[in-house]
């Protein structure tokens, strides 16, 4: 991998997500040799992939290069990589591009979709965890509205103006949102020959209410802001069977549609290698002591979405979500130099700073630990956050812009199909 030797300790570090850059900024420039691995060579900002795929936002615009958060580490280097296998006897970690040694391994890979078992979902429908994923979402879309155009029958059109969102968490009331603001936006303005009545969108969730991880004051804000943009929403309904064309679920609903975005759940994403009781099956999640240690291992730690770190508060672990992960990196950073050091190490305490979603122009809600709002100025406070977080003062330039733009023109001026997708 043509990583320097050196005499300082070295830390791998596999994901540069959320966990892993603010890991990797952590030990920025400290005596010790920080080795950032990636199938990637951008971060991801998640929360806003929504955007992308419903043409609010350029990629690059929630994309920010490795190399360029790492550029001014001396002694920290990237490497574009699928991790394989890791050899904790050897302290070996083996890559697509060769193995690498290390004195501290840190895994932060994340999570993937999680179809459930069900093969049929998984080769038809569409998931939402990438930026190719995102985009391809975004083509078939926009190919849906010209094939609808074009449509020799109201049955066929009908399947091309039916959007089916599986998952009602923050992620599919958010996607729902945003294309309920295509309906409602741009499809008047842009496909004079299309009527957009036609155009339905089905928001499907298991529980008995959206957003279930929030507060019930949330869901209930949430389901009146969807169902005033037109949304129309299926609670207590499971997705049995999709072929491409028919959605079949529990209950009597069956509908045509060429799109089924998949948007309910994760697992996580595990690396082969280590024993059997450092991961828990059901969840495919790393089980990590206070301190983020994989079970049975000293100098293995896993952080992130992928670990899971039960406590009297989060029996299942903490939310699969960005603050957990970041304050994890932020904390392990420290502790590292602290065992380098010989001095104790701290645990970790999560800092819930509370959740929140957006479902559209002027529409958000917002949980905090004393306070529960939505609208206007929960839907402000949404973007701000959002907008400070991202990597990058440019990107954070460009969302801005892009915001404004849509804002005043009631416009997503990202609709292009760059690369057409085909099932």
């Amino acid at each position: 991998m043509n990583i320097p030797e050196s005499n300082l300790p070295r830390v791998v570090i596999i994901g540069g997500g959320f966990a892993g850059i603010n890991l990797a900024k952590s030990l920025a420039n400290k005596n010790i040799q920080v080795v950032l691995i990636d199938k990637h060579n951008y971060h991801t900002f998640q929360p806003l992939l929504y955007q992308v795929s419903s043409s609010g936002l350029e990629p690059d615009s929630i994309a920010y290069p490795l190399r360029k958060i790492i550029k001014k580490h001396k002694t920290s280097f990237f490497r574009l990589a699928e991790v394989e296998q890791i050899l904790p006897e050897k302290k070996q970690v083996l890559t697509s591009i060769g193995h690498i040694a290390y004195d501290y391994l840190v895994i932060a890979t994340g999570t993937k979709t999680n179809y459930f078992g069900n093969k049929a979902i998984e080769s038809n429908s569409m998931p939402m965890k990438t930026v190719p994923q995102a985009l391809n979402i975004r083509s078939l879309i926009l190919q849906n509205f010209e094939k609808a155009a074009i449509a020799n029958s109201e049955k066929e059109r009908e399947a091309f103006l039916n959007f089916v969102i599986v998952g009602a968490g923050p992620t599919g009331v958010e996607l729902a949102g945003a294309i309920s603001e295509l309906k409602n936006n741009i499809l008047p303005r842009d496909y004079h020959d299309l009527n957009p009545s036609d155009m339905h969108i089905h928001l499907l969730e298991g529980a008995n209410r959206v957003l279930p991880p929030m507060s019930a004051h949330a869901s209930k804000k949430s389901e009146q802001f969807l169902k005033a943009l037109g949304v129309q929403v299926h609670c207590n309904t499971f997705v049995k069977d999709y072929d491409g064309l028919t959605v079949t679920t529990n209950s009597d609903l069956v509908m045509q549609s060429e799109t089924l975005i998949w948007a309910a759940g994760v697992t996580g994403a595990p690396i082969k290698g280590l024993h059997a009781d450092a991961l828990i099956d059901k969840a495919d999640r790393y089980q990590v002591n206070e301190f983020n240690q994989v079970n049975g291992y000293d100098n293995i730690f896993a952080i992130g979405d992928i670990a899971l770190m039960a406590s009297e508060d989060y029996e299942r672990g903490h939310p699969q979500v960005a603050q957990p992960a970041i304050q994890q990196g932020q904390l392990l950073g420290k502790n590292l130099l602290k065992l380098i050091n010989n001095k104790p190490i701290k645990p970790f305490v999560y800092n819930d700073k509370g959740s929140m979603a957006t479902i559209g122009r002027n529409k958000a809600v917002v949980d905090l630990k004393s306070y529960k709002f939505g609208g206007f100025f929960a839907w402000f406070i949404w973007m701000f956050i959002h907008l400070m977080s991202l990597v990058g003062f440019r990107n954070r330039v460009i969302v801005l812009f892009n915001w404004t733009y849509n804002y005043i023109n009631f416009d997503k001026a990202a609709r292009l199909i760059i690369r057409p997708f085909k099932k």
